[in-house]
């Protein structure tokens, strides 16, 4: 089927990229400002196997506290429910993807791609002293997610980009708005809306490949932006870029990060991804 513009594309096949039931009571009853930690604690607990998940990552050097976190309760109080849930949206946004054509994206590489570039944002906003690092997590994990919904929903299309791309070795997201009209941050940034996530994450994931400093987040934006262009350059995993994008001037400036201090960066974001990829892959 022909879709004319993103929206369009999305709406048409909102169903299929439903969260999972049980994240919707937990979404509510963080925002309950009646709930209490043990009541948020509950909600987690509804969900065994998110549970034992939550666990892991809280004592994964992701976090490194000191001491173990042996209960959900220990780890709302620790981490902070809004920030929990963050990461359970990312734990969840991961299984939503299923039977994605294998001939046009490798899913292990995909996610690879996709959690390095939420860990490097995390610490890149850490080093900001942004507040809700997890968040900058989930902007990093879902900034190439429009890419697996037009590889599932418009799968000619799709090969026929990544045909030209390796044929003409240009970027894909410039392929795709020649032949679409718009790109995968464009459907990703649509995606965003019906999940009614936060503006801030919708216009990281939209701004993605096309930083400039007029939007209403910049430094989401731009901490998107220049983590995509470091992963790609790392080359770990693959959404199907072959390419290393180009980075925006204005958007490195807009960290305010001396450029020393990125290979310090990056070896703590090695250590970290290494645990994270284990925790959150989907097995084979």
């Amino acid at each position: 089927m022909k879709y004319n513009d993103p929206t369009q594309l999305v709406q048409s096949v909102r169903t299929i990229y439903s969260l999972p039931a049980n994240f919707h009571r937990i979404n509510q009853a963080v925002d309950d400002i009646n709930s209490s930690m043990d009541d948020i604690a509950e909600a987690i607990l509804s969900d065994q196997s998110l549970a034992t998940r939550l666990l892991k990552l809280a004592n994964s050097s992701f976090y490194g506290f000191p001491s173990k976190i042996d209960t959900i309760s220990h780890a709302v109080q620790m981490i902070g429910a809004r920030q929990l849930r963050d990461l359970i949206y990312a734990t969840s946004i991961i299984g939503v993807f299923e039977k994605i054509p294998a001939n046009l994206v490798d899913m292990q590489s995909f996610w690879k791609h996709s959690i390095a570039c939420g860990v490097i944002a995390r610490l890149l906003a850490a080093r900001r002293r942004e507040p809700n690092t997890e968040s900058f997590f989930l902007m990093g994990l879902v900034h190439d997610i429009g890419r697996l919904v037009l590889f599932q929903q418009m799968p000619d299309e799709a090969a026929t980009i990544m045909l030209q791309v390796s044929e003409e070795h240009v970027l894909v997201y410039e392929k795709e708005k020649q032949i679409l009209g718009f790109d995968h941050s464009d459907v990703g940034e649509a995606l965003m809306n019906v999940w009614k996530l936060p503006p801030r994450m919708a216009e990281s994931v939209r701004l993605h490949h096309r930083f400039h400093t007029n939007g209403r987040f910049p430094t989401e934006s731009a901490i998107v932006h220049v983590t995509d262009v470091i992963v790609h350059a790392l080359n770990i995993g693959s959404s199907g870029e072959k390419l290393v994008p180009p980075m925006h001037k204005d958007a490195w400036g807009r960290l305010d990060i001396p450029v020393e201090h990125i290979s310090v960066l990056c070896k703590e974001a090695e250590r970290q991804y290494t645990e994270m990829a284990q925790l959150l892959l989907p097995k084979k």
